[in-house]
């Protein structure tokens, strides 16, 4: 489907013809909190529940974005945990790190480390003024040498604890949540385009209907 007919006006309208009220309703409120000023990436995370509980935290808050570097373990998503999370995140996938963060970069995109160090910013100093790429990185060992090297800042949690770090997902969770929060409040342009929103309605509308490859056909048959 080239990118003219996914914002063809008239063709998302008769598909979402197909689609109740409601539906269209929840798919413009929640397109509404949509945002690419943050994204997020993980760096070769072992257990699948991990990264799908990661896709399903992006989706929860707004992210519309994730990017997921499987170069030592390969596909890490389980669809049961990420509870159809996958079908409304944009998920992309490379198989080695500085890919993904080249073209983190490409989009304008502000490397930030998200690592157990005292020494880095704490979450609640973190100002968003630009466009971040969250990196987290792999269960026990972190993010890589070649991620942090390349990395523009480094954020952590404050802990209080005997316990040094937080499952990935749960971290993942924590940062997203309170950046979120930080975004909403901001005067930033943090909002997808209405193009954006075109596609995404379009997408989106396209994976609620069954059948939609026939639908399309007779769409196009009657043009």
């Amino acid at each position: 489907m080239s990118a003219m007919a996914r914002t063809d006006p008239e063709l998302l309208a008769y598909l979402e013809g197909y689609l109740t009220p409601q539906r269209r309703e929840r798919f413009m409120k929640v397109l509404s909190w949509r945002t690419r000023y943050l994204t997020v990436a993980l760096e070769d995370v072992y257990q699948m529940h991990n990264a799908s509980a990661v896709i399903r935290s992006c989706d929860v808050f707004g992210i519309q974005d994730a990017h997921l570097i499987e170069g030592r373990f390969g596909r890490r998503l389980d669809k049961r945990i990420a509870m159809g999370a996958q079908q409304w995140v944009d998920v992309h996938r490379y198989e080695d790190n500085m890919a993904c963060l080249e073209a983190l970069r490409a989009k304008g995109y502000r490397i930030v480390a998200t690592v157990p160090r005292e020494e880095s910013c704490p979450l609640d100093a973190f100002r968003l003024d630009s466009p971040v790429a969250l990196l987290f990185g792999t269960e026990k060992e972190g993010l890589s040498a070649e991620v942090l090297a390349q990395a523009d800042e480094a954020i952590h949690i404050p802990m209080h604890g005997f316990t040094e770090s937080l499952n990935i997902s749960v971290a993942a969770a924590i940062i997203l949540r309170h950046l979120s929060e930080q975004l909403h409040r901001s005067e930033l342009p943090w909002q997808l385009s209405e193009q954006e929103v075109l596609e995404k309605r379009f997408d989106w509308t396209c994976k609620s209907i069954r059948a939609v490859d026939e639908i399309l056909a007779r769409y196009r048959g009657a043009s």
